[in-house]
């Protein structure tokens, strides 16, 4: 497979010959309101710009999977450039219905499906901790799984908790992808995961590789991938815990 990370939680995923766009926030830098209440309620969103053009990005797509529907992984610019007729997974019927309300005629909603011979299967998490899941809602992950190809678990906007950790038992995946910018509000804690959290992924599974990502590129983010760098660093874990930045490929 290829992964490449485009920005924030954007990725496409070449996988078993298909070409999946995950979560796509396409608009030019400083678009859109900063996430309030926050320690940088002065800068707007997204903070940088895309590495390519958005004609190089959408090139190819055969799918476009949406982990939830928050604007900073599926965004009014993606709405407008997105062609309506393309095969899109969402995580339940809510999603489903908004997603058509945007014009889109072919959506379907994840549970266990099969797409040209890939295995998509929706995953659970929780994006934060206590309080804050009455703000940030339901989301979900998806794990990724061909006979010719190894098993990936993109774990979505969450926190590292049960619903992580039962996944990686059930799926055994060898690539997981944690969105890991720490981001937060003034209260209620992180709501994706931070350094710990993606050090506990790392241990309830020892041997696979984690791709950090959702860094650097929204207001409310509080972890820099050089702090997560070194922190990989310093635990022996550099070559497992890999931090691309925007526009990076891996090929597994």
């Amino acid at each position: 497979m290829n992964l490449q990370l485009i920005r924030n939680a954007t990725l496409i995923i070449d996988y078993a010959g298909t070409r999946f766009l995950i979560d796509p926030m396409l608009a030019p830098k400083g678009t859109y309101p900063p996430f309030t209440p926050s320690k940088r309620d002065d800068i707007q969103n997204p903070i940088v710009d895309l590495p390519e053009s958005v004609d190089a990005i959408l090139e190819g797509i055969d799918a476009v999977i949406l982990t939830h529907l928050h604007l900073d992984h599926f965004d009014d610019k993606a709405k407008e450039v997105l062609p309506k007729s393309i095969n899109l997974y969402v995580q339940n019927e809510a999603d489903a219905g908004e997603v058509q309300k945007a014009g889109f005629t072919n959506v379907h909603v994840l549970n266990n499906e099969q797409f040209n011979g890939i295995q998509l299967i929706k995953t659970k998490g929780k994006h934060g901790r206590g309080e804050i899941l009455k703000r940030t809602g339901t989301v979900s992950g998806i794990a990724f799984k061909h006979e010719n190809e190894k098993t990936l678990y993109v774990a979505g906007d969450t926190v590292w908790n049960e619903e992580v950790e039962e996944e990686i038992l059930t799926h055994h995946p060898d690539i997981i992808v944690v969105n890991a910018g720490d981001n937060q509000f003034l209260e209620g804690g992180s709501i994706v995961m931070g350094k710990e959290d993606v050090l506990q992924t790392a241990s309830a599974a020892p041997e696979a590789t984690i791709v950090s990502t959702h860094m650097e590129a929204v207001n409310h983010g509080t972890l820099s991938r050089e702090e997560l760098k070194n922190t990989a660093t310093e635990k022996g874990l550099q070559s497992r815990i890999l931090v691309p930045e925007d526009g990076e490929s891996y090929t597994f």
